[in-house]
């Protein structure tokens, strides 16, 4: 399974951080780091990461 940020809709507000902290994080400069390619014991979080985001930037491709 893979997930995929859309860095130009991202305005950071953070909701996925909060949902799935284990695969979205916010780098230094405050920018969103992620795991294109978690394991499958987060992809619970990573769909409630999803739902969160409030300008629907994290799309989610099953395998």
């Amino acid at each position: 399974m893979r997930v995929r940020v859309d860095m130009t809709l991202c305005q950071t507000h953070a909701q996925c951080v909060f949902a799935a902290p284990e695969v979205f994080a916010l780098n230094d400069d405050d920018e969103l780091v992620y795991d294109a390619t978690p394991t499958d014991a987060h992809w619970p979080a990573v769909e409630e990461a999803a739902r969160a985001c409030p300008v629907q930037a994290i799309y989610l491709d099953g395998d």
